[in-house]
């Protein structure tokens, strides 16, 4: 009760990658499935929590070798935005309509504007693969957001 320390109880992956022995879907079915759940517009963390709930793939990657997000690239139905900016994005857009409802307010679309623009050149730092062109960048993300 009073000691410092904080426990080690987490969730970890298990040792074997192998897929589990019970399992008697294929891989190509696994990524069937992936891209029309993907076609429905679902996000690549939805489908994973839908093959985990409904059909027990607890990792895509070790049933078929790749990542979701690597089977929906493949196929071409990636999405256009990159996946971690969509809740940024939504969330831009609340606070956007949020400040046209308050007019007066100029402190909230500053915090907006500054927000957005150290989420994005962050983002764009760590992922290089990111284009400048798209406004992600930090020599244009202020004029692109």
């Amino acid at each position: 009760m009073h000691s410092g320390g904080k426990g080690i109880s987490k969730s970890s992956l298990p040792y074997k990658r192998a897929p589990p022995s019970w399992l008697k879907i294929t891989p190509e079915e696994v990524s069937e499935h992936i891209t029309r759940l993907a076609k429905k517009g679902l996000t690549p963390s939805q489908i994973g929590i839908i093959l985990r709930d409904s059909h027990g793939i607890a990792q895509v990657k070790n049933v078929t070798g790749n990542k979701i997000l690597r089977i929906l690239k493949a196929n071409g139905t990636c999405s256009a935005q990159p996946h971690p900016l969509l809740p940024a994005a939504a969330g831009r857009l609340l606070v956007f309509s949020a400040a046209a409802a308050a007019r007066g307010d100029q402190e909230i679309s500053f915090v907006v504007v500054v927000v957005v623009v150290l989420f994005l050149s962050s983002y764009a730092r760590e992922n290089s693969n990111v284009a400048c062109g798209a406004g992600l960048c930090s020599r244009s993300s202020a004029r692109g957001f």
